[in-house]
């Protein structure tokens, strides 16, 4: 890995990725759909802070790859359904048309659902890693964490599109819920999975693992208000997906919730101050084994896209 770029390891990624689909027997066309959303790039944060948090961790980062590929299955998923007409109707996606506009709604459910389904092939067999499929206790670990995250995605969504079910009293307490469900659950999960996944090389220890779940908590709602203000404030061309789409919705989002405008803008670049350096003191027991995570952190808290 490069020093100050914790996204050097993306092409080891982006290899597990595309070697685990070519390896799927589902039939042509499913697989070509699987790839095509799949395999399409993107920022694969889950997978990098899996790899890093290992690492972090004490182990052997390669020793997270079963989980990389396993969490941006399950992200994959989400973004193909999310992208459907009866959700929020997107023909982008990371620059290119979205799956039910390339191969039809009825592939695009069906690719999603057997992406969600194969996340966890990779953390109960050899299919990525022939030391994990010999730990039943830790592949039962890393099973419980991605059930866990997805059904809080689930759950997130559901909060987000179905108008009254974000429970709350005031606008910022349900925006809150909403996204440490829908966007923190599966970041959370990154970080104690790789974690745990430290395991296999000798490190992994409890509180190391707690410590990465906080540090996902605070990069997970970061993550969050930074794309709503990347959705407020930035063109789609740069993004690569439609942008202002929330608010043409209706949807509640971290400015809003702040009050809107300028103000609501400020006080989100001030609650992003605040999880960033909450985010960095879960790091301090890692010392310089968290560098890249720490380098993560300062780009999340940043980026435009």
């Amino acid at each position: 890995m490069n020093r100050g770029d914790p996204f050097s390891v993306l092409p080891l990624i982006e290899r597990a990725l595309t070697s685990y689909v070519e390896r799927l027997d589902v039939g042509t066309r499913l697989r070509d759909a699987i790839a095509y959303s799949l395999l399409s790039g993107g920022k694969r944060l889950r997978p990098v802070l899996a790899w890093h948090a290992c690492e972090a961790a004490g182990g052997e980062a390669v020793d997270a790859l079963p989980a990389c590929v396993a969490l941006e299955l399950v992200h994959c998923f989400s973004l193909v359904h999310d992208d459907l007409p009866a959700m929020d109707d997107d023909d982008l996606r990371r620059g290119i048309p979205t799956l039910h506009k390339h191969a039809g709604e009825a592939m695009a459910i069906l690719a999603g659902d057997a992406m969600m389904t194969l996340a966890f092939e990779p953390l109960t067999t050899d299919a990525v890693s022939p030391k994990l499929g010999k730990r039943g206790e830790l592949c039962v670990r890393l099973v419980r964490d991605l059930v866990v995250a997805t059904t809080g995605m689930i759950s997130g969504q559901v909060y987000d599109t179905i108008p009254g079910t974000a429970p709350g009293g005031s606008a910022l307490e349900r925006v809150r819920v909403i996204h440490k469900h829908k966007t923190g659950a599966l970041i959370r999960a990154s970080c104690t999975m790789g974690g745990s996944c430290a395991q296999l090389s000798g490190g992994g220890r409890d509180e190391d693992v707690a410590a990465l779940g906080r540090f996902g908590d605070a990069v997970g709602l970061m993550f969050q208000i930074v794309d709503d203000l990347i959705d407020l404030e930035q063109p789609s061309e740069l993004v690569g997906k439609r942008t202002g789409k929330d608010e043409e919705a209706g949807k509640l989002t971290y400015p809003l919730a702040y009050g809107g405008g300028a103000e609501g803008a400020r006080q989100c670049r001030d609650e992003v101050a605040k999880l960033k350096a909450s985010a960095l003191a879960e790091l301090d027991r890692f010392g310089a084994k968290a560098e890249a995570l720490r380098e993560l952190v300062d780009f999340l808290a940043t980026r435009t896209k």
